[in-house]
């Protein structure tokens, strides 16, 4: 499962520097339309020829798990338009950040139907080492702009 997260992740970022190339072409919001919509359409036909049924449908569930569908608009706008301006590694390792910020506070109070993972000085080390890295990657970017 590792695995599969770290190409997930990879996937993403190949996501969000062909989004901002598009968004040159076709602006931030109609490549967030294209994104959701064939997005919906692939998984449209995943659920229709893969997926077993299940007891519940949208309008069983508790309405606060349907806000997730929501969370990806923000994320596809911002990082169509922010890669653009500050490029896709700094976009992506502060967009790592927030999840990881969030991520740590989700476990440790137990959010949203998860279980409860104490924080932990090994924890905020890997949140302080990710930090680091946006400030190195940041600032290298940044010196090699001023050269240039």
């Amino acid at each position: 499962m590792l695995l599969l997260a770290v190409v997930a992740g990879m996937a993403l970022s190949v996501q969000a520097a062909v989004n901002a190339s598009l968004s040159s072409s076709l602006g931030v919001l109609k490549t967030a339309f294209l994104t959701f919509a064939l997005g919906s359409l692939c998984t449209g036909l995943l659920i229709v020829f893969f997926q077993a049924p299940h007891a519940q449908t949208l309008l069983d569930v508790p309405k606060w798990q349907l806000m997730g569908a929501f969370l990806g608009v923000p994320y596809i706008l911002i990082m169509a338009y922010s890669v653009k301006k500050i490029g896709a590694a700094v976009a992506t390792v502060a967009v790592i950040f927030g999840q990881l910020s969030m991520s740590l506070l989700i476990d440790h109070f137990a959010w949203l139907g998860n279980a409860g993972v104490a924080f932990s000085s090994t924890r905020f080390l890997a949140m302080l080492c990710l930090l680091i890295a946006l400030y190195c990657i940041y600032q290298s970017q940044w010196h090699s702009d001023q050269h240039n």
